[in-house]
């Protein structure tokens, strides 16, 4: 059970990190949490691109030592 409290303290964790880093350049709470609450979501979408992008690349390279190990067969 306590694996399953890991991604969210780690959520919490973040959303605290980035609203003290957003009030400490602002000075505003309100935009502190308006920033503590969008910039995980965008961050998430960005790794789920990023995940994809080295995704293809991983396969393109093992498709590549397969062609080049059937070549020299």
């Amino acid at each position: 059970m306590l694996p399953a409290f890991k991604p969210l303290s780690y959520g919490l964790m973040h959303l605290a990190v980035a609203m003290a880093v957003a009030f400490a350049l602002t000075g505003s709470w309100a935009v502190a949490l308006g920033i503590g609450l969008i910039e995980p979501m965008v961050q998430t979408v960005f790794y789920a691109l990023h995940e994809r992008v080295w995704d293809r690349l991983l396969a393109r390279r093992q498709d590549l030592a397969v062609r080049l190990a059937g070549a020299r067969a």
